[in-house]
């Protein structure tokens, strides 16, 4: 009986104290960012969202992300929603493809040719990445909503494009936060250099 309790009393010490606060401990030192959740700040220090997470844009000055079936964790409300996942429709489900079914209309109404990743939401909902396909295919409309040129903005897609995961799993994708971001940088220096 005593040999059992102190057994489990060593096994809880290991693993719900020891092992934790060597993980905790190693994801500081090594991957701070990351272990931080991965948050940006705007020019004024003001946090703006994790690079780890999806956002919803729907201004034509942003490129957007994946649909997500979920609402997107945005703002001082952040912390309160922290909720993942998909709608769980079956395909032939008549809500499912009437929101499909509008998304399309709607890419087409903006020029934009309907790809997977601008159509169909993520298995989490909260992936922050679209393929390089998709981005270039929103590069007219953003740059013409930031009065910019495409080949001015073409440069910020490919600083942003991540490469496969260990250079073999998954396909390149771009960070739409971190894009998002730096184009609203890159025209806050332009404005004060003016």
């Amino acid at each position: 009986m005593f040999q059992a309790i102190r057994l489990t009393l060593i096994l809880w010490l290991l693993t719900a104290i020891i092992y934790p606060l060597v993980i905790l401990t190693v994801g500081q030192f090594v991957f701070p960012n990351e272990a931080n959740g991965s948050i940006m700040q705007n020019v004024q220090g003001e946090q703006i969202g994790s690079a780890l997470i999806g956002q919803q844009f729907t201004s034509d000055r942003y490129f957007r992300s994946r649909p997500s079936t979920i609402e997107y964790s945005q703002g001082k409300d952040a912390q309160k929603t922290g909720i993942s996942g998909a709608s769980n429709l079956a395909p032939g489900n008549p809500a499912l493809i009437k929101r499909i079914s509008e998304e399309i209309t709607r890419l087409k109404d903006e020029g934009i040719q309907p790809s997977a990743d601008l159509v169909y939401a993520s298995g989490s909902g909260l992936d922050p990445h679209i393929s390089v396909k998709a981005a270039r295919e929103q590069l007219e409309r953003v740059a013409r909503a930031r009065d910019l040129r495409a080949d001015e903005v073409l440069p910020f897609i490919n600083r942003f494009t991540e490469g496969k995961f260990l250079g073999i799993f998954g396909e390149p994708g771009v960070n739409v936060l971190k894009l998002n971001y730096a184009l609203d940088l890159d025209e806050f220096n332009r404005q004060q250099t003016r």
